[in-house]
């Protein structure tokens, strides 16, 4: 019997990816973000979470897809890791996945630039491919911070 390992899934368009369900604390309606001065332009801003400030970071723009074209406001999926709370906006959630390890390919070698970053591979279930990030990368401060001028510093 395979290794099974259960994944969070959701939307950008089309795209469908998957997040590791023990990195999620929780998937919530859009938030008012507040927008921070200087931040990279993937960083939204911060929501307060039942007190809790946490960073918006927006997946469209980190993956490089188009901005939204229509009205619907983001889904906020909240994940835990080594570098503290993070809220990833999507445009919809999927459902809770249960996939078999040996569906699993690493991205082949032809993929470039941030995409290879940030994908560890994908799942191939009936009738689609099922995207996992790398999330520990996904916030990483060289990937949020990349593309962004850098503020002077005083001398």
């Amino acid at each position: 019997m395979a290794d099974q390992r259960q994944f969070c899934t959701f939307f950008l368009e089309e795209r469908f990816f998957g997040i590791e369900v023990e990195k999620v604390q929780e998937v919530i309606r859009y938030q008012t973000i507040t927008p921070v001065p200087l931040a990279p332009p993937v960083v939204c801003g911060l929501i307060n979470l039942r007190g809790q400030i946490v960073t918006a970071v927006d997946l469209r723009r980190l993956l490089q897809v188009s901005d939204r074209s229509d009205e619907r406001r983001p889904i906020n999926i909240v994940i835990q890791t080594w570098q503290g709370i993070f809220s990833l906006l999507v445009d919809r959630i999927g459902d809770v996945l249960e996939v078999d390890e040996d569906c699993f390919e690493h991205p082949p070698d032809t993929l470039e630039g941030i995409g290879r970053e940030l994908i560890r591979g994908a799942y191939k279930l009936q009738g689609r491919l099922l995207l996992m990030l790398n999330v520990e990368k996904l916030f990483s401060p060289e990937i949020l911070n990349r593309g962004s001028g850098v503020a002077n510093k005083p001398s």
